[in-house]
C-alpha cells in the first residue's frame, strides 16, 4: 500500500510540474525577423517597493530603461482580474473575470481562482490574450504562468506552457525560458510569460513594511537578476517588461466590518467579499429595498447598485459584458475590509484612484525600449498595445488600452 501510495503521488507531482507542448506550431519567416518580449509579473509588487527596499538590480534596470511613477491597476485590484487585464487590453467589466471569485447569473455558476478545472476552461474568458493574439498570427509564444494561459481562449493556449504550480523550483522556470529560447527559430517563442507570486504572499501575511515583505522583494529582485542573466547567455536580444497586478496596503485589522444585519441569505448571495462584498440577488425585486437599507446603515463602506458605480471604476452595468458584476457591491473606506474574524495585515483590492497603495510597478529594457527615461502614471490596459506594436501584431478587436499613452517609450 505505502509503495502504491508513492507511486500516485510521484505521478501527481509530475503531472503538476509538467511543460505542455502543443505540436505543430511553427513561426512564420516573417515572425521569425521580429523581437523577443518577456513580460515579468512580480505579484503584489507596489509601485514603490524597489525604491523603499532598494531592490539594486530592478533599480537599475529602470535607471537604464523606462521605469513608471507607477502602473494604474483596474478595479478590483486583485490578481485574477489585472492579470488577465494586462494580458487583454480590457478592463475586468469587459473580459469577463471580474474578481478573483464571481457568479455568472447565466451559467448559474461560481468561478474561482482556486478552482483548477473552471480556471483551465476557455469559456469564462473573453478577449483576446497576448498569447492568443501572437498564435492566430503565426508567432510562437509560451507561459511559465499567468492568468489564462492554462485556459483554451478562442481554442488556443500558448505553445509551451505550465499549469500553475508553486512546487516547480524557480531554477528549473529559468532554466524552461531559456530552453525556449535556445529553441530552432522555427520553434521558439518571441512572446514568454513569467510569473512570481512574491512579495504578495509575504505583503498579505506581514504588511507592506515588515522586514519579510523586504526580503520578499529582494528575494525577486534576485529572481530576475538570475533570470536576466541566464537568457542573456543564449545572445538573443530580448526586451524585458517587468510589472505587477496591484499594490498592497496595511488594514485595519482591529476593526473588521462585519456583513451588515439586515443582509438575508434566503434573498441574496454573496459571491466575493474583503475589499470588496458583492451581492447578488435570488429576486430582482428585493434589490431597491435592500440597497436603500445599506445606504441608511452605511458605516465605513459605501453601498452602489450597478446601475451607480462610479463611472471611472468601469465596473457599471454598462460596463458589464458578461453580466457578472453583483447587483449591489459595498466597498470599505480604507484601510477597512469585511471579515468574519481578524484580518490579515496586508490587503489590495481597493479603488485604485483612490487609494495610492494599490498602484503597481513598471519598468521595461531591452532594444525596443529608450534609455533612461521616467514616465508618468498610466492604466494597466495600455501594456497589450505596446507588446503588440513590438512584437509586430495586429490588434485584431477593439480594447481598451490605447497605443499612443506607451509608444513614445519605443525607440
Amino acid at each position: 500500500m505505502m509503495i502504491l501510495l508513492l507511486l500516485l503521488s510521484n505521478m501527481a507531482y509530475s503531472q503538476d510540474t509538467a511543460q505542455y507542448k502543443v505540436p505543430g506550431r511553427r513561426n512564420s519567416a516573417a515572425a521569425q525577423k521580429q523581437p523577443y518580449v518577456i513580460l515579468i509579473s512580480a505579484d503584489g509588487f507596489r509601485y514603490d517597493y524597489a525604491e523603499k527596499y532598494q531592490a539594486e538590480h530592478l533599480l537599475q534596470f529602470g535607471k537604464e530603461g523606462v521605469k513608471a511613477a507607477s502602473m494604474i491597476p483596474s478595479f478590483p485590484s486583485v490578481t485574477f482580474p489585472n492579470h488577465y487585464s494586462i494580458a487583454t487590453g480590457l478592463y475586468p467589466s469587459h473580459h469577463g473575470i471580474v474578481n478573483n471569485s464571481f457568479y455568472d447569473a447565466g451559467k448559474k455558476e461560481s468561478y474561482s481562482m482556486g478552482n483548477k478545472p473552471k480556471v483551465r476552461d476557455g469559456a469564462w474568458y473573453g478577449g483576446t490574450p497576448l498569447w492568443v493574439l501572437a498564435e492566430q498570427q503565426q508567432m510562437v509564444s509560451a507561459s511559465m504562468f499567468w492568468v489564462g494561459s492554462e485556459a483554451d481562449v478562442k481554442g488556443i493556449r500558448p505553445s509551451y506552457y505550465y499549469n500553475y504550480s508553486e512546487r516547480i523550483p524557480m531554477e528549473n522556470r529559468i532554466k524552461a525560458v531559456t530552453d525556449w529560447l535556445n529553441l530552432p527559430e522555427d520553434q521558439r517563442p518571441h512572446f514568454i510569460t513569467f510569473y512570481v507570486s512574491e512579495p504578495d504572499h509575504a505583503g498579505h501575511r506581514f504588511g507592506p513594511d515588515a522586514p519579510e515583505t523586504a526580503a520578499a522583494v529582494r528575494g525577486v529582485d534576485s529572481i530576475i537578476y538570475q533570470l536576466t542573466e541566464a537568457v542573456r547567455a543564449t545572445g538573443l536580444p530580448v526586451n524585458y517588461i517587468f510589472l505587477s497586478d496591484h499594490g498592497m496596503t496595511n488594514a485595519d485589522r482591529e476593526h473588521p466590518l462585519p456583513t451588515p444585519a439586515s443582509f438575508d441569505s434566503t434573498k441574496f448571495l454573496i459571491a466575493a467579499s474583503g475589499t470588496m462584498m458583492v451581492i447578488h440577488a435570488k429576486d430582482k425585486a428585493a434589490i431597491q429595498p435592500f440597497y436603500e437599507t445599506l445606504k441608511k446603515e452605511e458605516l465605513h463602506y459605501k453601498a452602489y447598485l450597478k446601475t451607480n458605480v462610479p463611472a471611472e471604476l468601469h465596473y457599471s452595468d454598462t460596463d458589464d459584458r458578461m453580466n457578472r458584476i453583483g447587483d449591489i457591491l459595498l466597498v470599505p473606506e480604507w484601510p477597512y475590509v469585511f471579515s468574519s474574524r481578524k484580518p490579515g495585515a496586508g490587503h489590495h483590492g481597493f479603488p485604485p484612484l483612490q487609494v495610492k497603495d494599490m498602484h503597481a510597478t513598471f519598468m521595461a529594457w531591452g532594444p525596443a525600449f529608450k534609455q533612461k527615461m521616467s514616465i508618468p502614471s498610466f492604466e494597466n490596459v495600455n501594456v497589450y498595445p505596446l507588446i503588440a506594436e513590438i512584437l509586430g501584431l495586429k490588434v485584431t478587436e477593439p480594447i481598451d488600452g490605447r497605443k499612443e499613452v506607451l509608444h513614445n517609450i519605443l525607440k
